[in-house]
C-alpha cells in the first residue's frame, strides 16, 4: 500500500560535519582516501561507524571485527543513549582541546574519545549481565589505549579524556556529567575492601594530569583537582584542591572548571 508519509532522515548535525569534513580530507590528502572512507564516508550514520570504528580498534585474534560489530551494532539499537553520549562526548573533545580542529578527529584518531566510547559498549554488556564480554572489552581496551575503566563504573556524558595515557577507574566509581580530566589519573580505592570503595565525582568538574582521587570519597560540583594532587577526602563544590594530600588552596575560579581547562592555581602574594 502506498504510504502518502515521506520518510524523513533524523538530523544529526555531528554527523553531517564529519561526512562533510571527511570529503575534504580525501581531497586534500588522497592517501587518506582507503581510511577515511572505510571509516567514514563507507557508512549511512554516526552509529555505524562508530560500531566499525571500534570493532576495527578492538579485534584481535581472539574476537573478530565482524563479532565486535554485530555487539556494537546490537547495543546501539538497544540503547540509543549509547550513540547520544558520544556525540556529547565528540562535542566535547572538540571544544576543550585546543589540538582538535575537526569533528572527524576524536573519531579517527583520539585514543581518549575511542576508549570512553568503548567503555560505554562494555558498560551496557555489564548491565546486560554479559560480563564476560564485558571484561574482555575491558581488557582490549586497557591494551590498546592505555586506559582502564571497569565496565562497572558509571560515567556521564559530555566527557573529555585529554591524552588519555594510564587512566584508572574503578569499578564503583561515579563520573558526572561534562567532566574533563588529563593522562595518568585514577580514580581508586585505598585498600581491599569489596564494597561501594571508589570516587563519585560531580558534574563540570577538571582534574589534572596525574591526580589520584582514592577511596569512596566525593568531588563536589564545578570544582579542580590540581595536577599530581592526592584526594583522600571529600571536596566541596566549587573549590580548587592541591597537594599531597590535597588540601583547599581557593575557589575554583569558574562555574565550569571542565569547560574552561584553566589549570593555573591564582595565589595571593605576599605583603
Amino acid at each position: 500500500m502506498f504510504d502518502p508519509k515521506p520518510k524523513v532522515s533524523p538530523l544529526d548535525p555531528v554527523w553531517d560535519r564529519i561526512t562533510e569534513e571527511a570529503t575534504r580530507a580525501v581531497a586534500d590528502e588522497p592517501l587518506m582516501g582507503g581510511l577515511i572512507h572505510a571509516t567514514i564516508l563507507h557508512h549511512g550514520s554516526f552509529d555505524c561507524a562508530l560500531a566499525y570504528r571500534l570493532a576495527m580498534k578492538l579485534a584481535s585474534p581472539e574476537m573478530s571485527e565482524q563479532i565486535l560489530r554485530e555487539i556494537a551494532d546490537e547495543a546501539y539499537d538497544a540503547k540509543p543513549d549509547l550513540t547520544a553520549a558520544a556525540r556529547a562526548d565528540l562535542v566535547a573533545v572538540y571544544e576543550r582541546d585546543p589540538a582538535c580542529h575537526r569533528f572527524m578527529q576524536p573519531l579517527l584518531y583520539f585514543k581518549g574519545f575511542q576508549a570512553v566510547q568503548a567503555y560505554r559498549l562494555g558498560h551496557w554488556l555489564y548491565t546486560e549481565g554479559r560480563t564476560d564480554l564485558a571484561y574482555f572489552v575491558q581488557m582490549r581496551v586497557s591494551e590498546i589505549f592505555g586506559v582502564d575503566i571497569h565496565p562497572g563504573a558509571r560515567i556521564g556524558r559530555g566527557i573529555m579524556i585529554d591524552h588519555a595515557h594510564s587512566i584508572v577507574i574503578g569499578e564503583t566509581a561515579v563520573v558526572g556529567d561534562n567532566v574533563s580530566m588529563l593522562h595518568s589519573v585514577t580514580l581508586g580505592g585505598t585498600g581491599k575492601e569489596d564494597d561501594d570503595r571508589h570516587p563519585k565525582i560531580g558534574d563540570h568538574v577538571l582534574i589534572g594530569a596525574g591526580a589520584k582521587v582514592l577511596g569512596n570519597i566525593r568531588v563536589g560540583a564545578c570544582s579542580r583537582i590540581a595536577a599530581g594532587s592526592v584526594v583522600l577526602s571529600d571536596v566541596p563544590p566549587c573549590k580548587t584542591v592541591a597537594g599531597v594530600p590535597a588540601k583547599i588552596v581557593g575557589e575554583a575560579g569558574c562555574t565550569q572548571p571542565s569547560l574552561s581547562m584553566n589549570q593555573i592555581l591564582q595565589t595571593t602574594p605576599r605583603s
